[in-house]
């Protein structure tokens, strides 16, 4: 008789292998990722007035976005009891064990390897040590600490957030430069607003595993109050980098129209309790960064394109 697998149990195999793969990638957190490494990709090309040597901007974003990748995956480990208890996560890969827990710590240790190692040999040392220090914070200060110890868990655990956009200016330079703070203090200051309107639309599911964000704690009213306080500031950070000439009129007018925008989402969420204009004002948050920095990096190019012209 026949060894020779047929076709279909081929097929079978094929398919439990891509699912297999589809669940790892799935503790990537790709969205997040995806956001990450374009705000770190902006930094590099900040960085320098031409182009971005192509080896700081291959092995640069690919470093960065393997240790998010890896952070995100111990993210995962960290939270996967309380994964199984929320709606919105209870179909991750670990809940619905479909990646065993040493597998994903295995995976997380992987990726963080392989990541500083391109960042230290191939990129430079100082790159390596912050995205050894964001991933540690936003992988184990805030994940295992931070997020379970105190409603300002976003506010603190924001920094390792804010981290890409230095990391990529450091790619290129391999300095720490005045200006690359300044793009940290953007996400820094957009963390809070962004997370906390996603956190009243779902403070049921975290009062559920008791974990203390703003809404759980101090009340919704509290909290879109707050997220209001925190957009004023964003407002008035977004700012800076025109008064400091690093950016032009382009990215004034931009800073002040996104700005405007978010104002006016937290500006109703205080006489509006709908759960759902959080929810919105959380999606338009992420428009806001993505258009943000997008206007940031044309404006850095319109001089060039004069002088070209």
């Amino acid at each position: 008789k026949s060894m020779r697998s047929s076709p279909l149990e081929d097929q079978s195999v094929t398919n439990a292998i891509a699912v297999g793969w589809q669940d790892y990638i799935a503790l990537c957190k790709l969205k997040v990722v995806s956001l990450i490494i374009f705000t770190a990709v902006v930094g590099m090309f900040l960085a320098t007035p031409g182009m971005v040597p192509w080896d700081a901007l291959i092995y640069g974003t690919i470093g960065i976005g393997l240790a998010a990748c890896s952070a995100a995956a111990i993210n995962h480990v960290v939270d996967h009891k309380i994964d199984s208890v929320m709606a919105r996560t209870n179909r991750r890969p670990l809940p619905k064990g479909k990646v065993s827990l040493l597998n994903a710590i295995i995976f997380a240790w992987f990726l963080g390897t392989i990541s500083m190692a391109i960042l230290a040999f191939l990129v430079n040392p100082l790159t390596a040590g912050l995205t050894a220090l964001s991933l540690i914070g936003y992988g184990f200060i805030y994940s295992m600490y931070l997020k379970r110890a105190t409603p300002q868990n976003i506010v603190i655990g924001g920094a390792a957030g804010a981290a890409p956009p230095v990391l990529g200016w450091t790619a290129v330079t391999g300095t720490l430069d005045p200006n690359s703070l300044l793009l940290f203090l953007i996400i820094f200051a957009w963390t809070p607003p962004h997370f906390w309107a996603l956190a009243i639309y779902r403070r049921d599911e975290y009062s559920k595993v008791n974990i203390p964000m703003l809404p759980v704690t101090h009340g919704v009213e509290f909290t879109r109050l707050h997220i209001l306080l925190y957009t004023i500031i964003l407002f008035i950070v977004t700012l800076l980098p025109y008064l400091v000439g690093m950016s032009g009129v382009f990215y004034l007018v931009g800073a002040i129209l996104l700005g405007a925008g978010f104002l006016y989402y937290a500006i109703r969420m205080q006489f509006d309790n709908e759960d759902r204009l959080a929810m919105q004002t959380f999606s338009f948050s992420i428009i806001y960064l993505m258009t943000m920095f997008t206007v940031l990096l044309i404006d850095h190019y319109i001089p060039l394109l004069a002088l070209m012209l």
